[in-house]
């Protein structure tokens, strides 16, 4: 094995950033549900 390969496969472990998969609708809409409850509670409140 070369320090290149080495220096490779290290780098390829080492990122980070969550699984790739699975449902990207149900992150969409948990998102979306957050963004419109922050916004109720902002307007409740007087904020805006």
């Amino acid at each position: 094995m070369t320090a290149t390969t080495a220096e490779n496969r290290n780098h390829a472990r080492a990122r980070t950033g969550g699984p790739k998969d699975g449902p990207k609708v149900l992150e969409h809409i948990l998102g979306w549900t957050l963004v419109v409850v922050l916004a109720m509670f902002v307007t409740q409140a007087g904020l805006m």
